[in-house]
């Protein structure tokens, strides 16, 4: 219900908001970093992740650890609490819930489909994808050699036809369709399609849930504009195709997506960021040497902050959004420190996102 009163959010959700709080306590700390970037061994990891929250998620494992191990594990510990939160969430949580696995989904796509065009065996594209963005008809993608055939074959059968725009790909779509719009394009205009009908959804809410999410969602927004806009210099994608693709639910909208459709360079695009105190912050904190912070990593850490900041708040959706994208980061985190006690790396072992 739009404005959803507070006295009424615990009847249907009180429960479950209290549990991802519980579980967000369990997150990690600066201290069981310190602790973990003093591992010598990938099982001194392991023990030291027995004394947190993780417990004994790897006590099955009796062969040597491995990266892969760690990783297939950390998130099939969040797909089950996630998981647990959707079978027992109601509407319109529920759908809230779903929105979050969508874009797991398209990723997953694109991982499949890129890995495809390079003649990789979809048997081992397969067990690379996100648990939390599965559905059926994931190993057909390898079958779609054109837009048409993405959609119609597998894409039609998928949530994702949910947030699918009409303009985006007609139902019966002229013979030169294929032609003018490719695969990778499709994809990218399916997450600008998702996040303006996420944005749209939470809008839907009102109350806090709309306070937090929109901040979130317009941030992402913008990260994916910047990424485009830096993405496609040296390609064939003319400005006006590029301004198509971004989302229209950011900060950015209309003006700065609009001088970003016009940049030529990096300096341009950050030009632009420098007119949104929020952004200029993020690009001043990237490094141009190795080993400083790269971009990405400048928006994984603003990114962390905002979903911080959506617990301060009680009787909303958005803790459970910014519960998933904390423990992502943490997955990240730990695997990026398990990496580097593998290499014997240990010079930049201290360079993941803190938390907490």
């Amino acid at each position: 219900m739009p404005g959803y009163s507070e006295f009424y959010f615990n009847v249907d959700h009180g429960y479950l908001e209290g549990l991802v709080r519980g579980f967000k306590a369990g997150i990690l700390t600066s201290a069981d970093y310190v602790n973990l970037a003093e591992c010598e061994t990938l099982e001194d990891l392991k023990l030291h992740l027995q004394t947190t929250d993780y417990g004994n998620f790897l006590a099955n494992e009796t062969g040597p650890l491995t990266i892969s191990t760690i990783d297939d594990k950390l998130k099939a510990k969040l797909l089950t609490e996630f998981h647990y939160f959707r079978n027992h969430a109601f509407e319109p949580l529920a759908t809230f819930l779903n929105f979050i696995t969508y874009s797991y989904m398209i990723d997953n796509v694109i991982l499949l489909i890129t890995g495809t065009l390079h003649q990789r065996p979809i048997a081992e594209l397969v067990p690379k994808c996100h648990p939390l963005g599965s559905f059926e008809q994931m190993e057909a993608v390898s079958i779609a050699s054109s837009p048409t055939e993405l959609f119609n074959a597998i894409l039609v059968d998928t949530p994702l036809v949910l947030v699918q725009q009409p303009w985006h790909i007609p139902k019966s779509p002229p013979p030169h369709y294929k032609i003018r719009v490719s695969i990778s394009h499709l994809l990218i205009m399916q997450w600008k399609s998702y996040l303006e009908a996420f944005y749209k959804f939470c809008e839907k809410q009102g109350g806090t849930t709309a306070e937090i999410m929109r901040p979130i969602l317009e941030f992402e927004a913008d990260r994916r504009a910047f990424i485009i806009t830096i993405n496609s210099f040296g390609t064939e994608l003319s400005k006006d195709d590029r301004e198509k693709l971004y989302p229209t639910c950011g900060k950015l909208y209309p003006e700065g997506l609009h001088l970003l459709a016009n940049a030529d360079d990096y300096e341009q695009v950050k030009a632009v960021a420098d007119c949104y105190a929020e952004y200029k912050a993020v690009f001043e904190g990237v490094g141009s040497g190795t080993g400083e912070k790269t971009l990405e990593d400048a928006f994984f850490e603003h990114e962390v902050k905002l979903n911080v900041l959506a617990f301060n708040n009680q009787f909303h959706f958005g803790v459970f959004y910014a519960y998933v994208k904390l423990k992502e980061q943490e997955c990240r985190n730990i695997v990026w420190i398990a990496e580097c006690i593998s290499q014997r790396h240990r010079t930049k072992i201290n360079n993941y996102i803190p938390i907490f």
